[in-house]
């Protein structure tokens, strides 16, 4: 009975703070001028982005935390879930970095995303040139165990 307590209480505070961030989004848009154009397209893009992956790995977090915790799961599906939840924490700790290294090259914006088989980097350029291009991948190859063939760049503004 206690251990359903705090499941709710987890629950509830995360969509609070799920609907606090959409408000909080909504007024920091509606402050930017319409004349803004692409910059207002493009800095919605990579702010929801954000949101909607740092809720959706709160989600994951917290499912995943819900099966280690469970009285009726068996070691193997526990430790599975408890790889998974070290697995996801790895990833975001690495895209955070890689994002941080992109951005001290000069870039304005961008994100990236881990999965098994590729990273995604999607930077805040109307197109991106070889050059530029060269040293994102070198980033990502130095930083991560992927190679280059692994890699996409995407620019978008």
């Amino acid at each position: 009975m206690k251990t359903n307590k705090k499941k709710i209480i987890v629950l509830v505070s995360l969509v609070v703070l799920l609907v606090a961030t959409g408000v909080l989004n909504y007024f920091l848009n509606a402050k930017l001028s319409p004349d803004d154009g692409n910059e207002l397209s493009a800095v919605t893009f990579f702010t929801s982005y954000r949101q909607d992956r740092e809720a959706t790995r709160a989600e994951e977090i917290l499912y995943l935390d819900s099966v280690i915790a469970s009285d009726t799961a068996d070691e193997a599906t526990i430790a599975s879930a408890q790889a998974k939840k070290l697995s996801l924490c790895d990833n975001m700790e690495t895209e955070l970095i890689l994002e941080g290294l992109i951005k001290a090259r000069g870039f304005e914006d961008c994100v990236v995303t881990i999965s098994t088989e590729n990273v995604n980097v999607v930077v805040k350029a109307a197109e991106i040139a070889v050059e530029d291009a060269a040293q994102i991948l070198n980033i990502i190859v130095t930083e991560t165990t992927f190679t280059a063939p692994n890699v996409v760049i995407i620019p978008y503004a």
